[in-house]
């Protein structure tokens, strides 16, 4: 029998969009639409899709909507792509975002283990496409986990160039092998970032879901770990079951806990921390954060000299 209560509490309650927000969000959702885009924020079934869309940011996910592995925390559909690619998706998704006019935006990815390279060079193309169209857009790419193959994350790094490269975590250690599909593994996902930092990534970001199984002592040792691994940015959230097929919610964590990881990560030395109960990988504060930093860094070249204007 689970202790949790029937319904849930109501720090977790999702705001629905009105007025100006709701016109928002359906103009996001129709231009998307129009586009034959998929988008993380649907297809994984954030609780934060109207607030996003609502404030007309999206995350767009490429190399279709099957991912290869069978995380049991995550809602998107899993299979066998049987290695298709689709060739015109980069510029389709550098145009889409031409139109969309963002400032920010997330470009994530399924796992494509059918693929030789992981879908690597597909994203690393996406990305430079993307750049091409709008040169002033910052892009934070999502990804996998490659398999841990180097050449696979150097690909990524280096010819894509994001202005953030990250790779979610998901879960302290000790839940690994029972929530990510088998082919995940805590060590790997860490080299991954680390490695990333060392070639040359600008900055890295993770994300770990809590309410899933875990001590908070055990949220505390990974985000020492974490940040041993030179991880800037972390965000921290709870986890919500998105159908009865998945893993079960084990506690609805307090505020107050959410803020204590908040506290430890900025004594620990992240850039940022995001930490909340419907904070997610891709989240508006930790976006906006990084795109003020970004933007304001960029302004001055290596003698200090003002080299961008404002935006």
């Amino acid at each position: 029998m689970s202790d949790l209560p029937q319904r849930k509490p109501d720090w977790l309650r999702v705001r629905l969009p009105s007025g100006e927000d709701q016109a928002r969000f359906q103009a996001v959702k129709e231009r998307l639409d129009g586009l034959d885009l998929h988008t993380v924020c649907a297809e994984a079934r954030c609780p934060n899709i109207f607030e996003c869309w609502g404030a007309g940011t999206a995350t767009i996910m490429v190399l279709g909507e099957t991912c290869t592995r069978g995380c049991r925390f995550c809602a998107v559909n899993t299979g066998d792509p049987r290695g298709y690619v689709d060739s015109r998706e980069p510029e389709s998704t550098a145009m889409a975002l031409e139109r969309m006019g963002l400032r920010y935006v997330v470009i994530t990815m399924v796992d494509r283990d059918d693929l030789l390279d992981g879908g690597a060079a597909h994203l690393a193309e996406t990305v430079r496409r993307s750049k091409a169209r709008s040169p002033e857009l910052l892009i934070e790419t999502l990804v996998g986990d490659f398999q841990g193959v180097k050449r696979d994350v150097r690909t990524v790094v280096r010819e894509g160039a994001p202005d953030v490269f990250a790779h979610n975590v998901e879960v302290v250690p000790r839940l690994q092998r029972s929530i990510r599909d088998a082919r995940c593994s805590w060590e790997r996902s860490i080299e991954v970032l680390r490695y990333a930092k060392e070639i040359g990534a600008e900055r890295t970001k993770t994300s770990l879901m809590v309410g899933i199984g875990e001590e908070e002592s055990e949220v505390v040792e990974a985000m020492e770990l974490i940040r041993e691994a030179g991880v800037d940015i972390l965000t921290i959230g709870q986890y919500l079951r998105p159908t009865k097929k998945h893993a079960e919610v084990k506690r609805y964590v307090h505020p107050d806990e959410f803020k204590r990881y908040e506290e430890l990560g900025r004594a620990l030395g992240f850039s940022f921390v995001a930490s909340g109960p419907l904070v997610r990988s891709s989240y508006r504060a930790a976006e906006a954060f990084l795109d003020d930093t970004i933007r304001r860094e960029r302004q001055f070249d290596r003698y200090g000299r003002r080299s961008l204007p404002v935006l």
